[in-house]
């Protein structure tokens, strides 16, 4: 195999020097943020991975030994693959409450979506308020609120009132409401640049659910 061209020895200093302001410039930035809170998180926009980046900071939360909970508000029909997995190996950490029967077109009965959402959220209610629980995922809430199954001035509400300081909870679903959006202490929108679903492709197990 050839070997790449040595790097002159100028090149190499200039780079360091860079490195070394960077880094400077770095560290006097970190030094400013020391501040620590329970954080309000959403998830949002047309592309896939909201539900896959919530599921990924509740997989953090355990591997710190940080009880945590998720509810979900559409796919509880679903057997997932993170479903499968929390409740098999992390139950002691992770608390998991399928509360939905599915999207809207599959149940075809919006007073049983309706009275679905309003279940799950009562649930989540009861989770939040547990300070020992230091993340909560309200997985697909942005669905129930686009469909009118929640109010989302409620649960804003309720964030504000009774979130303890230090717990996360993070929203996911497209559409999130501008008022979630405003409260939100992180909002992350993903965008879809291509999908296999567009080719035909169907959803599959290790990258759908």
């Amino acid at each position: 195999m050839t070997q790449p061209d040595p790097i002159p020895d100028q090149d190499l200093a200039r780079h360091a020097q860079k490195m070394a302001k960077k880094k400077a410039a770095r560290d006097r930035m970190m030094e400013t943020k020391t501040g620590e809170k329970g954080l309000i998180i959403v998830h949002t926009g047309p592309g896939k991975g909201k539900s896959s980046s919530g599921f990924g900071m509740i997989m953090r939360c355990i591997a710190h030994d940080m009880p945590c909970a998720v509810v979900q508000f559409i796919k509880g029909a679903w057997d997932t693959g993170e479903r499968r997995l929390l409740t098999t190996h992390f139950a002691d950490l992770c608390q998991f409450h399928s509360m939905g029967e599915g999207f809207t077109w599959e149940t075809q009965d919006k007073s049983r979506d309706i009275a679905a959402a309003q279940a799950g959220w009562e649930k989540a209610k009861d989770l939040i308020r547990d300070p020992d629980i230091r993340m909560v995922l309200l997985d697909e809430i942005n669905i129930a609120f686009r469909y009118g199954y929640l109010d989302v001035e409620q649960v804003l509400a309720f964030l504000a009132a009774e979130k303890p300081p230090m717990t996360h909870v993070v929203l996911t679903g497209r559409g999130a409401p501008d008022s979630l959006i405003e409260a939100a202490d992180l909002v992350t929108e993903m965008g879809q640049v291509k999908h296999p679903f567009r080719a035909g492709i169907k959803a599959q197990a290790g990258v759908e659910f």
